[in-house]
């Protein structure tokens, strides 16, 4: 708009240009008035966005009934509407003001920062756009409380819910009844909930005998983080999800449970392709005979798990006899956090993944003279390897090699072992060591 009033003409008499309205501490009210004018009626993306460090200053309540009562004769044309506030009710004032239908509507996100306070404006202030989104796809909500009507979260491709506490957290059959209401979910998040009451799982269960399986056929992501282990655990046992690719647990105790339930949906279908765990417990064997039925895995993430010790790692660098490679497309690998694996291990996984052969060693003075020249080693088994191939033919598919390795807070692993690693991995990635004047001397 600066090079000359024709250019200013053109950009004036562009709507689109203007059609990213945000109002927050850093972003006025007199400049949300101007894009609403020069947006003319094109489609709104519309963010009002307050932070919990302008709570306590003056004024923060006014602002944000100011910038939505600027913004409500637009509603009707939002194509996305992002509140972010700091308590509640902040939240319950703007939404009041959400009373106009929003045919465009496709995104819709509110965040309520202090989740754990003002209890009594817990109540909804529902029907949000008088109930009519048709185009709406995708919801994340923070401790909104939405009295978890269907009509607000029906046919999601993407839901987010988070921050709910003690007794505003949804129970397993109302978390049921709402993905029943959303065949077309493509992802699905549940983060910061507390956990459902134990027993009323146990007489759940015996329900569930009789009920009919929720189908997601496009779900391809899910994350449960810090979820609750038996909410979690009770979801995906009534869940079926043939086309999932990501998978995150993060914070959910025993995992054990979980295991077997994705083993059971392996039995039919489940192209994993990223499977992240991360300070969780869980059954060692039972883990490696999920593993063996994830042909499709690329990405592996333990992070903080402390049951990851060298038995995992040996059944990655040589399957049993007769069997294929477990996870043969692994491509990386993240074991940050993890203090219990050994570096025998870890060496002899890299080694096997370089030729596709796992590492043979005759005798105790081969694999002492190994641990003693290991840079050479990897070299050499890897050509021996490679020459063996010809002379056996195995009908299994042959493991990819390793991309790349995280090995960040393992402390177990020298400067040395990381030196040794960067060697056969293109992306090694660590602590960085530090000098005597404490600056990086790893690359």
């Amino acid at each position: 708009m600066l090079v000359c009033r024709y250019w200013r003409d053109v950009a004036i008499d562009t709507p689109e240009l203007w059609a990213d309205i945000c109002v927050s501490p850093h972003d006025s009210l007199e400049k949300a008035h101007r894009k609403l004018a020069r947006s003319k009626s094109v489609p709104l993306d519309i963010t009002i966005n307050f932070t919990p460090r302008v709570d306590n200053s003056s004024g923060a309540m006014e602002s944000i009934i100011h910038a939505m009562d600027l913004i409500r004769p637009a509603l009707w044309r939002a194509r996305s509407f992002r509140l972010s506030v700091p308590n509640k009710p902040q939240a319950h004032a703007a939404l009041l003001r959400c009373k106009e239908e929003a045919p465009y509507l496709e995104s819709l996100c509110i965040r309520v920062f202090h989740s754990m306070q003002e209890d009594h404006y817990s109540s909804p202030c529902l029907p949000l756009f008088k109930g009519h989104t048709p185009r709406l796809r995708s919801c994340s909500f923070t401790s909104f409380n939405f009295n978890w009507d269907r009509r607000v979260v029906s046919n999601l491709r993407v839901l987010q819910l988070g921050g709910y506490w003690n007794g505003s957290s949804p129970s397993v059959d109302t978390l049921l009844d709402i993905l029943r209401g959303c065949p077309g979910l493509e992802e699905l998040a549940l983060r910061n909930m507390s956990d459902v009451d134990p027993e009323t799982c146990v007489s759940l269960e015996h329900e569930f005998i009789s009920t009919k399986v929720v189908k997601l056929p496009r779900l391809t992501k899910a994350s449960f983080y810090y979820a609750g282990i038996m909410r979690t655990r009770m979801l995906l046992s009534q869940i079926s999800f043939p086309a999932l690719e990501s998978l995150d647990f993060c914070y959910l105790d025993n995992l054990t449970p979980v295991l077997e339930h994705l083993r059971q949906q392996s039995l039919t279908s489940l192209p994993l392709k990223y499977l992240r765990i991360e300070s969780s417990f869980l059954n060692e064997p039972k883990f490696i005979i999920l593993l063996q039925r994830l042909t499709s895995l690329v990405t592996l993430e333990l992070v903080d798990v402390e049951d990851i010790t060298c038995f995992l790692l040996k059944n990655l660098s040589s399957p049993p006899v007769a069997h294929p490679w477990v996870c043969p497309k692994l491509d990386r690998l993240n074991l940050d956090g993890c203090t219990a694996l050994e570096w025998d291990a870890l060496r002899g996984l890299v080694e096997s993944r370089l030729s596709g052969r796992p590492p043979q060693h005759s005798s105790a003075s081969t694999a002492a003279a190994s641990r003693s020249s290991f840079v050479s080693t990897a070299s050499a088994s890897a050509h021996i390897h490679a020459l063996s191939l010809s002379r056996s033919a195995t009908p299994t598919m042959q493991p990819r090699r390793l991309s790349s390795i995280d090995v960040t807070r393992c402390h177990q692993i020298s400067k040395e072992m990381v030196q040794w690693l960067k060697m056969y991995v293109r992306d090694v990635r660590c602590e960085p060591a530090k000098g005597i004047w404490g600056e990086s001397i790893l690359p």
